[in-house]
């Protein structure tokens, strides 16, 4: 046993169950006003970030475990956290995120629309721009979207988010879905559009999918019976075991997703032996495939796969003609025929002239990765160093007439690089200074693309932002330009992505939330 606590008085001695109190009342010292708000923060990023509800806190079962980690901590009341806490956490993000858009030379937009089960309209608008030479990629608004989704509402709403985040005038491009009414308001306000390539793939596919509708049907029929059919299942399964054979289940076709339907066949057909034998055994109401079909559904397959490899990779017209005129001389099935007939007649329509595309020419000219490799039209490549080389021009005489750094806060840079110039060189840099005046804008620009296009490739697999941060002080005038097409994304998936995150929020359990605490919980989780 340890030795007791002496006292002031000699020979007494303190209880045990004493001497435990006071050393747990000197341990656990109350929190400061600082330390508490910093663990109501942290509390405040868990819930956003999890998508727990703000009823968590009072949950016997939380308010036990935190209370073990510190017996000294408060927990706040709900009301505290969804009205008090979440919003100061949203309101400091969206400054500090604010502040680094309104930096921005260039951004580029994404938008979608959604409609939750409670059949309440939201519309996301996402903002991709270069920071320090790395991507940035956030969500600057998710909000309820009452009014009817016409172009002139769209066009409003997503102007109003542009100049809310200071960033109206630096849109170089917008990406959205191929619909008619967003890509009208993006006309609406003088934007560049670009149509999402993924979705795009996504029409021209499922409508080439037509050609095997009653085959596909009959696969969809199968997989739903083993779904609704949990005996099925079982039998399915030992079957697989009994062929040694992986036990996978049969997945369920996506409607709003083709590949969702390739990827359905393509489990079918890795389970072809033991789906046969399964439905055989059970004599299952469901009409089996002819040989004919699993030969088509094969061969459907492997047209289908590249595509799917493509929707993933977000490839480039060469790669989807090339996969296409690959199968054509292939297939037998004349369902086949026409599927691979229907996807090459649809990429002419969509691909058509996508090398002489403003948008695609420039920014694959400026990956150092691809170059002028990419084109087959020589036209097309000329056409957009030709645009390359005026924008970085421009750009370069622009900057010479606000002093070389840009207006007052290039001045003010100025003077912090140069305190105090000695007479000696000031001569010098008189001089220095008028020589630059001098020079041809054009000139400096022509010779800038010249030797980008000497340097070597890139590795395909490599980030083309660290090629360019290496490379900023020999391409001051391509970095700037580069910095408006490097930008831009391909897909709008990041918008449609904040829904699938919306959707997790707003569940049974918690399908009364309102559009303003939504919209704080959906921007906290995208951003922080």
């Amino acid at each position: 046993m340890s030795a007791p606590i002496p006292t002031s008085q000699p020979g007494s001695h303190l209880p045990a169950s004493t001497t435990q109190s006071s050393m747990k009342q000197f341990l656990q010292k109350s929190l400061t006003p600082a330390r508490q708000s910093a663990i109501d923060e942290e509390l405040a990023k868990m819930v956003a970030h999890d998508f727990q509800p703000f009823s968590i806190v009072e949950d016997v079962g939380f308010r036990s475990y935190c209370h073990a980690l510190n017996p000294m901590y408060a927990l706040p009341s709900r009301k505290t956290l969804s009205q008090k806490i979440i919003p100061g956490l949203y309101d400091a993000a969206r400054a500090s995120l604010q502040e680094r858009a309104k930096r921005a030379s260039a951004v580029c937009l994404t938008t979608d629309c959604w409609t939750s089960r409670a059949t309440t309209s939201f519309m996301s608008v996402t903002c991709h721009f270069i920071e320090n030479y790395s991507m940035v990629s956030s969500l600057l608004d998710c909000l309820e979207f009452s009014d009817r989704h016409t172009s002139g509402n769209l066009a409003e709403e997503l102007l109003r988010a542009a100049r809310e985040w200071g960033v109206e005038n630096k849109v170089v491009c917008c990406v959205t879905d191929n619909a008619a009414n967003i890509t009208r308001a993006i006309q609406l306000l003088k934007w560049t559009h670009h149509p999402c390539l993924a979705h795009t793939i996504n029409l021209f596919v499922r409508n080439a999918l037509r050609a095997m509708k009653p085959t596909v049907d009959k696969v969809k029929a199968i997989v739903e019976f083993f779904h609704r059919s949990t005996a099925a299942t079982q039998k399915l399964k030992s079957t697989q075991r009994q062929m040694s054979m992986a036990e996978l289940k049969l997945k369920q076709e996506c409607v709003t997703r083709w590949n969702c339907t390739f990827h359905m066949i393509q489990r079918m057909l890795e389970s072809k032996d033991a789906v046969i034998a399964t439905l055989a055994v059970i004599n299952a109401p469901v009409a089996p495939l002819s040989q004919e079909e699993w030969e088509a559904l094969q061969e459907a397959c492997s047209v289908l796969e590249p595509l799917d490899r493509v929707t993933v990779e977000v490839s480039a017209e060469r790669g989807l003609q090339r996969v296409t005129a690959e199968h054509q001389s292939r297939v037998t099935t004349e369902s086949v025929k026409e599927l691979v007939n229907s996807l090459c007649s649809s990429m002419d329509t969509k691909f058509h002239r996508m090398e002489h595309n403003t948008v695609l020419s420039e920014t694959t000219i400026l990956d150092p990765r691809f170059k002028k490799v990419a084109f087959n039209d020589n036209r097309a490549v000329d056409g957009a160093l030709q645009r390359i080389t005026t924008a970085a021009s421009r750009y370069r005489q622009s900057s010479h007439l606000q002093g070389g750094h840009g207006g007052e806060e290039g001045a003010a840079a100025r003077e912090l690089e140069e305190p105090q110039a000695s007479a000696v060189w000031r001569f010098f840099e008189e001089r220095a200074s008028g020589d630059t005046a001098t020079r041809n804008p054009t000139a400096d620009a022509i010779l800038e693309v010249r030797s980008y296009l000497e340097e070597p490739l890139f590795q395909r697999g490599a980030d083309p932002l660290s090629w360019w941060e290496t490379k900023a002080l020999i391409y001051p005038l391509l970095s700037h330009v580069m910095a408006g097409r490097l930008c831009i994304v391909a897909t709008s998936v990041p918008s449609e992505r904040i829904f699938s995150k919306t959707g997790q929020i707003i569940t049974e359990r918690r399908n009364r939330i309102s559009p303003a605490k939504l919209r704080h919980l959906v921007f906290l989780n995208a951003n922080l």
